[in-house]
């Protein structure tokens, strides 16, 4: 059992750590609004993992692996959000190149708490690679004994702690590089390159 809980921690350690589609928006949005831009988007990160969990425990992962053109839909609703979302970036960064460098333009745009949420939470619902791990990976650490949901929404937890302390770490040091640089033309082609990622990344799970 024992040997059971450190692969499962070994497991969620490597998908929290491997660099993706939440850490892009988590640096994006750092160096959009600050730390507190990025802590709130990894926020809504994080708590999409109880929903993966409790979608997990209630079996519907049967009805989506079993389901093609379910699990399909999941997959290209999640790629057109990351097509949206790169391509407002991307937007973003060649509208701000059009314009002269100003201080103005070196200060972080205001913080809007909703929007930071919504894109963080939008992010991991609709990532497969989340949705693959809880639904296909998950169960194999449940006790069939014991309750599924209380099991997943544990384990869920466990998650959430090492996503936050993560990804929370990455919002401070994009923050702090942000402010220390102050390279209005740097920082406009990190936010293109960024868009850029996030288009082919959604591109590539329409084919995937």
């Amino acid at each position: 059992m024992e040997f059971q809980y450190l692969t499962f921690l070994l497991a969620i350690l490597l998908l929290t750590l491997s660099p993706g589609v939440d850490t892009l928006l988590v640096l994006r949005n750092s160096a959009r609004g600050g730390w507190r831009d990025g802590m709130l988007t990894t926020l809504g990160i994080s708590s999409g993992l109880f929903v993966h969990a409790t979608v997990s425990a209630l079996g519907i992962s049967v009805i989506l692996l079993q389901s093609a053109w379910a699990f399909t839909l999941l997959k290209l609703a999640g790629a057109a959000y990351l097509l949206w979302l790169g391509f407002i970036t991307l937007r973003s960064a060649l509208r701000s190149g059009s314009e002269l460098p100003t201080p103005a333009l070196m200060q972080r745009q205001p913080l809007h708490v909703w929007r930071s949420l919504r894109e963080g939470l939008l992010s991991n619902v609709l990532n497969p690679k989340a949705v693959m791990f809880y639904m296909a990976f998950l169960p194999q650490f449940i006790d069939p004994t014991g309750s599924a949901v209380q099991q997943s929404l544990l384990m869920a937890l466990v998650h959430f702690t090492l996503s936050m302390l993560w990804l929370c770490g990455l919002a401070v040091i994009a923050d702090q590089a942000r402010r220390r640089l102050r390279m209005p033309r740097l920082g406009r082609a990190l936010n293109a390159l960024n868009g850029v990622l996030l288009m082919l990344i959604g591109a590539a799970m329409t084919r995937g």
